[in-house]
């Protein structure tokens, strides 16, 4: 098991997508998914903290960070950009790190974001020796959380109506996936 550093920004192709890192061009099109409805429900509103010109700079510097993975999920077969995967909050001493993706309308209902999260969730285990993969999901972002259970995360606890969303209380759902349940969904998907 190799202990790379979250500094090498690999290109990972799965049948699907091609995870590739992110340039400045990409910003116009991640502008567009993350003003997109759905993705704002299940995130957050694009405010003046993300205006276009701070998010291709945002985008320009994701292979420079070494304590991160942030990848672009493209459509294999065209190249279009749909969405993100990234590793964050790395934690060197546990071998953890949090999970987040987000894809826009276009990668939708294609098992594009399924294939990212079990290629980038794979390289964390395979390639960078991680032990424990977190994430947070909101209790009803259905689809996403179908995604996280098809890849092996498991629920570890609710934060019972933690934010109102519309006037409607919301829970947070966390969730992880450990290197041998990853290695035991693994051998039995081959």
């Amino acid at each position: 098991m190799s202990h790379l550093s979250f500094s090498v920004k690999p290109v990972l192709t799965g049948e699907k997508t091609v995870l590739r890192p992110f340039t400045a061009d990409d910003a116009d099109t991640m502008w567009e998914i993350i003003s997109d409805p759905e993705v704002i429900r299940f995130t957050f509103p694009p405010n003046d903290e993300l205006a276009l010109e701070r998010l291709r700079s945002w985008y320009a510097s994701r292979t420079e960070q070494a304590d991160r993975l942030d990848l672009a999920v493209t459509d294999g077969a065209t190249g279009e950009l749909v969405g993100e995967v990234v590793l964050f909050e790395w934690d060197a001493d546990a071998r953890s790190c949090t999970f987040r993706t987000l894809i826009g309308p276009r990668g939708r209902g294609r098992g594009l974001g399924v294939e990212a999260t079990a290629l980038i969730i794979g390289h964390g285990f395979e390639q960078l020796g991680l032990h424990r993969i977190q994430l947070e999901v909101y209790g009803d972002n259905h689809r996403a959380r179908r995604v996280y259970e098809k890849v092996g995360f498991v629920v570890e606890g609710v934060r019972r109506e933690a934010l109102v969303r519309d006037g409607e209380w919301i829970d947070e759902v966390m969730m992880a996936v450990l290197d041998r349940e990853w290695a035991a969904l693994s051998a039995t998907a081959r």
